[in-house]
């Protein structure tokens, strides 16, 4: 586990928080970030699934996996 990657994933989650005003209106920055839990198998991270509670919309859930691949990357 990569601590600073993880790190690096909440930040940019909490900027794309903080640029969609639908968002900020809806739901603390810990509590999106709470949505897309960092999961390990293997040593590797498994990308976030869609959270099924919350409507999070297509654009805002694209947007927090190209930050999971920006933070992740693909390391070899």
């Amino acid at each position: 586990m990569d601590p600073l990657s993880v790190s690096l994933f909440e930040m940019r989650l909490e900027d794309i928080h903080r640029a969609d005003p639908w968002l900020r209106y809806e739901m603390s920055i810990r509590d999106f970030i709470a949505l897309f839990p960092v999961r390990f198998k293997n040593g590797r991270p498994i990308k976030p699934d869609h959270p099924a509670v919350v409507g999070v919309d297509r654009e805002v859930f694209l947007k927090v996996l190209v930050a999971f691949n920006q933070s992740f990357g693909t390391k070899k």
